[in-house]
């Protein structure tokens, strides 16, 4: 994922204001505060479902090593 990230040119404050005005006309500003809370929530739950994915791969990483220490103590 780091060489998307770096293959991936900057972006300067001109493109951003360009880019912004452009949501700007699409969208009309009555959509703009409906469309950063969507956007928001769905970066919330993308983030609720990394940290369950870590959190499920060290419980099975406990579970192989606790597994792992009982057969050396049979």
């Amino acid at each position: 994922m780091q060489m998307l990230v770096l293959a991936l040119p900057t972006l300067g404050v001109t493109e951003l204001i360009l880019i912004l005005v452009v949501i700007l006309l699409i969208f009309g500003p009555k959509q703009i505060p409906k469309l950063a809370k969507m956007f928001g929530k769905a970066s919330k739950k993308f983030k609720e479902g990394l940290n369950d994915e870590e959190e499920e791969e060290e419980t099975k990483t406990s579970v192989k090593k606790e597994k792992a220490g009982d057969e050396e103590e049979a």
